[in-house]
Parts: structure tokens; C-alpha cells; sequence
């Protein structure tokens, strides 16, 4: 009979993904927004969510070192109890220190942890799926991820306009220990690897041993990857600083409690977008075809238009949220499409012993334009108040010319 169900590890690893994912998303949408009502600046939003971002893509490299010598379990546990005791100590010091210097901190920290745990996640999946099922696992493992950010900011947004920030800090807490404890009972696949000459010497080989198989060995995914960067600048910096900043400070909500459960709600929808794309993946699977991944990318450019428009235009502030989050969510479904077909192909193609770095690279690479957006976005937004919507029509231009790149990028896609 042939076994349509996954393995139960990888069901562990789902289900540990799906707590640990949730206490994420509640943290990555508290404290930046609970920096912003504290200071009302876009400008430091931006400084601050931009430089947060720069220990992921730090460590990744280091994680994707790790994942390839350490069994994958024990870095997921470990990091898990790890981030439980650090949200822990944020609580105890909240008050004892600035508010824009222990925010800060704690985004450094929990993208780090992010950074050197994810390379872990995605290169696991090869190890516990067959081939043929690794389109539909990531899928799942995506689908978790989108669920994760549809309650977590939802209730997150709730908790927060009730009882304010220690409510959402006590669920993270709770949400990766029990994540850590779940993920001690999974069996990984794992065989020790001799070392043969000092360790900086090998790790120093393997970190370029990677680089020559993405920039010269298989250079369609050192392109990819160049188009995931350049993406990640355009668009997802747009989404993360721009939507925060539009929903709560530009549109004309009664009061600030509704402007920040509104903007729970609409990182709600984008979640639901992404689910959708998640699901799409997962039912397609090998029917969906990667050389036409730039379709997604245009798509999704085209759609920052509708924003634009009724940022420029004088309309109510519940007729532009319901065009905004109707564009985000189809946005966010193109982008988790690509996201799978981009990861699915690169776990295939690369050779066991590379995965785990190679996915650390690109993890590193395209995390690391991010914070360039954030932080131009979050100065341009102050800049061009009351003409927010150039911003939104020039990063359609830019998201179409990185389209029609990888358009020439498909051509090399095997």
C-alpha cells in the first residue's frame, strides 16, 4: 500500500514548530509595535527592527555549521529552553532598563536564536521525508509557520490592547519550553562526523566548500538567492515596516487600542495568505513548477498598486484596511509559493552533507537585505507623510524588475 502519511518525527518537529512559531510571532509582533506606541517614531521602528535582523544572518552560517556536524534535535531543544529563559530575564528587567535598549537587545537575541535554528528545521526535512514528499513538507512546515503568525498576532494584538506586554511575554515563556520538551522525543537521523584536521581549519573548508557550490557549482541557486535578497528589500521590508505604520498612525481609527487590534487583525489576514499559499503547495506539489516562479514575484508587485491608490486618493480608513489586507493576503500566498518551490528545490539539488549550510547561506544572504529596507522604508515613511503612496508605487517598479530577472534565472532551472 503506498504510505501517503508523514513519519511521526516529522510530525514531532511539525507539531514542536507549531508552539515554538506561535511564541515567535506573538514576540515579533509585541515589542516592535510596543516600541512604537512608547515613542510613536517610524523612523526608530525601523532603525531598530532593521538592525535586529543582522545576528540572524550572523548566525546563520554558524547554524547551518552546526546542523551539519550536531544532531539536528538536541540544537532545536537546547535553543527552545534557551529563548523560554531569555524572554524570562526580559521580564525581570522591563523597568530596570531603557525601553529602546532592552527591545533591541531581545530582537538581537531571539533573530539570532532564529538564525541558528532554522538551517536545523529546513535541513532536517530531507532526513525524515522521502524525496518525492519533500514539496509537500515543506509545505507543512510553512503552513505551521503562517498558522503560527494568524494567532499569534491575533491574540497577541487582543492581549496587548487589554492588559499590555507582560500577558504576551508569560505565553511566549511557555510556548518554547513546552516546544523544547515536545522536541526531546524526536528520533533524528544523525551520524557523527570524524574530524580530521583542526576544528577552524574545517569549519573555514566547509564554509567554502558552500560558497563555490552556490556561486560556481550550481550558480541558479546563488541567483535564486539574489532574488530572494533583492525581494526581501522591495517587498517584505515594505510589508513589515509600511503596514505597522499605515495602519497605526495613518488611517484614522477611533482610538489607539482599535488601530493596534486592527493591525492584529491584518498580520492575521497576511497569516491567512500565507496558509493559503502553504496549502496550495501542499496539494500541487510536484504539479507546480519552479521556472515559473517569476509570475509570483510580478504578481505580487502588481498588487502594492490597489495600496497606493487608496493611500493617495481620500477614502475611509476601513475602505483602505480592506484593500490593503485583501492585496496583503494574495501578496503573502505568491510569496509562500515561491518560498516552498525556492526551499524544496535547494534541499533536492544540494548533496546531504552541504544542506544544512547551503540553506544557511541563503537564509543569511536574503535576511541580510532586509534590514536595508526596514531602515530606508522607516525614514522614507517619515519623509513623505501625507504622500505615502509613491512609496508604494515605486517599490512596484523595483518588485517587477527583479520579476523579469528571475524570469532569465528560470532558464537555468532544472
Amino acid at each position: 500500500m503506498k504510505q501517503n502519511k508523514f513519519s511521526k518525527d516529522f510530525i514531532l518537529v511539525v507539531i514542536g514548530q507549531i508552539i515554538s512559531l506561535f511564541g515567535n510571532a506573538v514576540m515579533r509582533f509585541a515589542l516592535p509595535i510596543h516600541l512604537l506606541n512608547e515613542t510613536g517614531s517610524a523612523a526608530l521602528l525601523g532603525l531598530v527592527s532593521g538592525c535586529a535582523f543582522i545576528p540572524l544572518a550572523i548566525m546563520s552560517p554558524i547554524g547551518g555549521l552546526i546542523a551539519d556536524r550536531v544532531n539536528k534535535r538536541n540544537i532545536m531543544v537546547c535553543l527552545d529552553f534557551f529563548t523560554a529563559f531569555l524572554v524570562t530575564l526580559f521580564v525581570l528587567l522591563y523597568g530596570e532598563i531603557g525601553i529602546v535598549t532592552i527591545i533591541l537587545v531581545m530582537l538581537f537575541l531571539l533573530y539570532g536564536i532564529s538564525g541558528a535554528y532554522q538551517p536545523s528545521v529546513q535541513s532536517s526535512i530531507p532526513l525524515l521525508v522521502p524525496e518525492e514528499k519533500v514539496m509537500s513538507a515543506n509545505a507543512a512546515i510553512n503552513m505551521v509557520s503562517s498558522l503560527s503568525g494568524l494567532l499569534g498576532p491575533a491574540l497577541g494584538g487582543m492581549a496587548y490592547a487589554a492588559w499590555g506586554i507582560m500577558p504576551v511575554l508569560y505565553v511566549c515563556i511557555g510556548c518554547f519550553a513546552f516546544s523544547a520538551v515536545m522536541e526531546i522525543f524526536i528520533k533524528m537521523p544523525f551520524e557523527k562526523r570524524e574530524r580530521k584536521a583542526s576544528l577552524f581549519h574545517e569549519v573555514r573548508v566547509d564554509l567554502m566548500e558552500s560558497i563555490h557550490y552556490i556561486g560556481k557549482e550550481r550558480s541558479e541557486i546563488g541567483k535564486l538567492t539574489i532574488c530572494c535578497a533583492f525581494i526581501n528589500i522591495s517587498l517584505s521590508a515594505l510589508m513589515i515596516i509600511g503596514l505597522p505604520v499605515v495602519v497605526m498612525q495613518v488611517l484614522d481609527f477611533p482610538s489607539e487600542q482599535d488601530a493596534s487590534r486592527m493591525y492584529g487583525f491584518m498580520q492575521a489576514i497576511l497569516a491567512v495568505g500565507g496558509l493559503a499559499g502553504g496549502l496550495c503547495a501542499g496539494i500541487m506539489g510536484s504539479k507546480m513548477n519552479i521556472t515559473g516562479f517569476w509570475k509570483l514575484l510580478l504578481a505580487a508587485g502588481l498588487l502594492l498598486i490597489p495600496i497606493g491608490i487608496v493611500l493617495m486618493v481620500d477614502c475611509s480608513a476601513y475602505m483602505a484596511y480592506t484593500v490593503m489586507a485583501a492585496s496583503g493576503l494574495i501578496i503573502m500566498a505568491c510569496a509562500t509559493i515561491f518560498t516552498i518551490q525556492t526551499m524544496s528545490y535547494v534541499q533536492i539539488a544540494t548533496p546531504p552533507q552541504l544542506i544544512g549550510k547551503v540553506i544557511a547561506w541563503i537564509i543569511a544572504i536574503s535576511t541580510c537585505a532586509q534590514p536595508i529596507g526596514q531602515v530606508l522604508y522607516g525614514f522614507t515613511f517619515e519623509k513623505l507623510v501625507g504622500h505615502l503612496w509613491i512609496i508604494f508605487f515605486a517599490a512596484t517598479a523595483v518588485t517587477a524588475i527583479i520579476a523579469f530577472f528571475g524570469r532569465k534565472v528560470c532558464a537555468q532551472l532544472k
